[in-house]
């Protein structure tokens, strides 16, 4: 067999295809429900830069981290939130949504969207790292959403496509309300 035939043989050998053709599994947060929400401090579509701990202390925060702008799932959410914007603002919930896209990309999105709430550019990727949602290969947040008392603890975490729907956020924002 000569050099060119090995490679091609190997290359081809069932084990490596399958490999190279199985995803990656979007990462799990490391976080935990009754742990500190790390603080974050990015720019917003608003204007001036947001910080979690804007909120310590005052107000219950949806976080939310989402893929891409433009693309269907996330438009899905965005506008679903945007719905239900009403809903939050009465249980003294901040509603922000972050993802790794430019301010400018995100600031056109949301104008095209009539969102109302701000949004946040974790362009550097540092917010996004640190609740342990980076796809560090494609440079994109999974989609997840953390629900944060106004203490700063996580009282609620949802990953995955099922965190489109801001059901459960808005669920538990009023537990929180509660009391």
């Amino acid at each position: 067999m000569n050099r060119r035939s090995f490679v091609c043989a190997s290359l081809t050998a069932p084990g490596v295809l399958a490999a190279q053709s199985q995803p990656t599994p979007p990462p799990k947060t490391h976080l935990k429900v009754g742990d500190a929400a790390p603080d974050f401090r990015l720019p917003a579509t608003t204007g001036n830069p947001i910080s979690l701990s804007d909120f310590r202390g005052k107000k219950t925060v949806v976080v939310g981290f989402f893929p891409a702008a433009f693309t269907g799932g996330c438009t899905k959410e965005v506008k679903a939130y945007e719905e239900g914007i009403a809903k939050f603002q009465e249980m003294g919930a901040e509603v922000l949504l972050i993802s790794t896209d430019n301010l400018p990309t995100l600031s056109h999105w949301a104008g095209e969207m009539g969102v109302s709430y701000p949004m946040l550019s974790d362009f550097m990727r540092k917010a996004s790292k640190s609740y342990g949602v980076l796809i560090e290969e494609r440079g994109v947040a999974n989609r997840a959403t953390f629900v944060v008392d106004a203490a700063g603890k996580i009282q609620h975490i949802e990953e995955g496509s099922s965190a489109i729907d801001p059901t459960s956020a808005a669920n538990a924002c009023s537990r929180i309300k509660q009391g």
